[in-house]
C-alpha cells in the first residue's frame, strides 16, 4: 500500500544562499532553521537523494540537486548509506509537497530537521549550477530563521571566513571509532581490512557478498593493528577532504603494499593509492557528482555509466605505462573519464593493487561497474593460489597474469 505523507514543514519562511563571490539567492527555508557553511557543489542525479545525503563523502559540503523536483519518494530506514545525514546543507528547487511511496516512513524535510541539516528551496538551482560551472566550486552559506535576518555584509563575511575544502582532512569526522566486523555472506575467503575514510553500507555489503569477513577499521588504524587480523587483502573506502592532507593514510598504504597484500581502493582510496605510488593530486574546478558519469575501461574497451562524488583527482600519465616513483613497479591508468579526461582508475602491474575513482557499489545505481568487486575477489584468490604454489616471494610476479585472466573472464 502506498504511503501518503504530507510535508508539513514546507513553509514560506525566508532563507538565503550566499556564495563567497557575493552572489545571493533568496528562497524558502527547508529542513532545519539556522546557519550552515561549506563548499557549495552540485549533484546531477535524478534519483537516489537519500543515498546522496547519507554518503559521508559529502561531509563539509552544501549539496545542490540539479534535478528540480526532490523528495517525492520520502525517506525510509533501509536505504541510508551510513548512520546519519552528512551534507553540510541542502539546496533544492521544488520540494515535494506529498510523499508517495510504499517504503517511505517520513518526508525528506522531516529527516533533514531530525539531523539538524539547514536547507533552502525555491531558488533557481540551474542558475547556481551555471555559476559554479563557470567559476568553480566555492564556499557558501545557507541562512534561515534568525540567521536570515543578519545583515548581508555579515552573512558574506561569515562565508568568506569559513574554511575551504583544499587542505582539509575530514576522515576523523566520519570514520568509526572502533573496529566493526561484518561476516561474509558467501563462501568465506578470509579477513579483509577496510580503512574507513567514509565507507558506505553498500560497499561493506558488496565485499561481504564476495566472501570477505569485513573488518572496518577507524581511520587512525596502524599497520600493526591491521596485521593482527591476518588479512588476506586491504581496502580503502571513499571519503571527504583533500587527499594531499592525508599523509598518515598514505604511509599506512605504503606499508600495506610493502606487505604484498592485495589492495582495492575506491574514490578517496583511488587518490590515496595514487599518492602511495608516488603521483600527485589536484583539485578539480567543480568536481564530478552524480550518477551519469561516462568512464572508459581501457582494458576492456567498454564505456561504463558510473556514480561519482569527488572534487580531487590523481595526476598521472593517461596513455603510457610508467614506473612508480615510490618503487612499486609499473603502473598504468586503467580508466579515463570521457567528459574531461580525468584519471578514473589505476592499475599496478607488478603488485596486486588497483583502484577506481568512481563508486561501483552505487546502491541507487547505475550498476555497470559492480563487477569490480568480482575482479577484486578473483585477484585475492589468484594471489593466494600463487603464494601456496610458489611462496610469497614469487607470488607478486604472477599477479599481473592473474588480473589479465580475471579481466578476460569479465569480458566473456
Amino acid at each position: 500500500m502506498t504511503a501518503l505523507i504530507p510535508s508539513a514543514r514546507l513553509t514560506r519562511d525566508p532563507a538565503v544562499l550566499v556564495l563567497e563571490d557575493g552572489t545571493r539567492y533568496t528562497g524558502r527555508a527547508y529542513g532545519a532553521r539556522g546557519e550552515t557553511l561549506g563548499e557549495v557543489v552540485f549533484a546531477t542525479g535524478m534519483t537516489g537523494y537519500q543515498e546522496t545525503i547519507t554518503d559521508p563523502s559529502y561531509a563539509g559540503q552544501i549539496v545542490l540537486q540539479t534535478a528540480p523536483h526532490i523528495g517525492n519518494t520520502g525517506v525510509n530506514d533501509e536505504d541510508p548509506e551510513s548512520r546519519r545525514i552528512w551534507v553540510a546543507g541542502y539546496v533544492v528547487r521544488d520540494p515535494s509537497r506529498m510523499v508517495s511511496n510504499w517504503r517511505a516512513n517520513r518526508s525528506l524535510d522531516d529527516a533533514l530537521v531530525e539531523d539538524g541539516i539547514v536547507g533552502i528551496s525555491g531558488i533557481d538551482t540551474r542558475a547556481v549550477t551555471r555559476r559554479i560551472r563557470s567559476s568553480g566550486s566555492m564556499r557558501g552559506g545557507v541562512f534561515s530563521g534568525e540567521a536570515a535576518e543578519l545583515d548581508a555584509d555579515e552573512q558574506l563575511r561569515r562565508v568568506r571566513e569559513a574554511p575551504g575544502m583544499a587542505g582539509r582532512n575530514l576522515s576523523a569526522e566520519v570514520s568509526v571509532t572502533e573496529v566493526e566486523v561484518t561476516p561474509a555472506t558467501a563462501e568465506r575467503i578470509g579477513n579483509l581490512a577496510v580503512l574507513d575514510l567514509g565507507v558506505k553500507k553498500s560497499t561493506i555489503d558488496n565485499l561481504a557478498a564476495r566472501g570477505f569477513d569485513v573488518h572496518v577499521f577507524p581511520q587512525s588504524a596502524t599497520i600493526d593493528e591491521i596485521r593482527a587480523i591476518e588479512p588476506v587483502a586491504a581496502f580503502y573506502s571513499n571519503g571527504p577532504g583533500d587527499p594531499a592532507a592525508s599523509d598518515q593514510h598514505v604511509e599506512l598504504l605504503r606499508a600495506v603494499l610493502g606487505d604484498g597484500l592485495p589492495f582495492f581502493g575506491i574514490c578517496f582510496g583511488n587518490q590515496l593509492l595514487g599518492r602511495a605510488l608516488g603521483f600527485g593530486t589536484y583539485k578539480l574546478p567543480f568536481g564530478h557528482r552524480g550518477i551519469n558519469q561516462p568512464v572508459l575501461d581501457k582494458t576492456t574497451g567498454r564505456v561504463e555509466i558510473t556514480s561519482q562524488n569527488h572534487g580531487f583527482a590523481v595526476d598521472a600519465p593517461l596513455d603510457q605505462v610508467v614506473d612508480s616513483p615510490n618503487g612499486f613497479g609499473r603502473v598504468e591508468v586503467s580508466h579515463i573519464g570521457l567528459n574531461d579526461n580525468v584519471v578514473e582508475g589505476l592499475r599496478a602491474l607488478d603488485i596486486p593493487a588497483f583502484s577506481v575513482q568512481y563508486h561501483p557499489e552505487a546502491a541507487s545505481g547505475p550498476h555497470d561497474a559492480n563487477y569490480l568487486f568480482d575482479r577484486f575477489r578473483e585477484m585475492v584468490l589468484a594471489t593466494q593460489a600463487l603464494r601456496q604454489a610458489q611462496g610469497p616471494a614469487t607470488a607478486a610476479q604472477g599477479q599481473n597474469d592473474a588480473q589479465d585472466s580475471t579481466q578476460e573472464d569479465n569480458n566473456a
